[in-house]
């Protein structure tokens, strides 16, 4: 027989036949009828609450802007200074200052009194973005496509034509190219 601690108390095991000890509730049993909520409470009890928490990050962004390293050439004399450039609010910057995962800001967004505040902390953020990205303090490129405004064009080719007769026509023109 082997001995070894367990939560405070010596346990004996027989190496050949381990048993493990079951600390299951008791089958059949109704404890959970006894609980008066179920599942994990909510950070934000209230829609209010939340959108409180999303200004807090909004006036964060506007007192930790991004700091970027220029160097600037004036009078011969190359200098390095410190420029601040706004941070963007961002759907993921709100989920990690909140310290929520965007799973949980998906769950308020099903929740009714929440639907409105989300739509307009939703909507806060596309505007900072779309009027930083106008008048150039974000790239606009990278905001356009972040909001969902790339240009896309779709080109769709039909012919009647089969694969041999394709291969015909583009050997015509290669060779029509060769020759000018």
């Amino acid at each position: 027989m082997t001995g070894f601690f367990i939560c405070g108390r010596m346990e004996t095991i027989n190496p050949t036949i381990y048993k493990v000890h079951n600390m299951a509730a008791p089958k059949g049993n109704e404890f959970w009828k006894a609980r008066t909520t179920h599942g994990k409470d909510k950070l934000f009890t209230t829609p209010e609450i939340l959108f409180s928490a999303a200004c807090e990050y909004f006036e964060w962004c506007g007192a930790n802007p991004i700091v970027e390293e220029k160097v600037f050439h004036a009078g011969g004399v190359i200098t390095r200074a410190d420029v601040e450039l706004l941070r963007p609010f961002t759907i993921a910057g709100l989920n990690n200052f909140l310290e929520i995962s965007k799973e949980t800001l998906a769950g308020y967004r099903k929740l009714n009194d929440y639907i409105g505040v989300i739509s307009k902390i939703e909507s806060i953020i596309y505007d900072q973005k779309f009027t930083g990205a106008t008048v150039g303090l974000f790239n606009s490129n990278i905001i356009a496509r972040d909001l969902g405004l790339s240009d896309k064009q779709e080109v769709k080719q039909v012919t009647d034509m089969t694969d041999e007769e394709l291969d015909k026509k583009i050997k015509e023109l290669m060779t029509s190219s060769n020759d000018s």
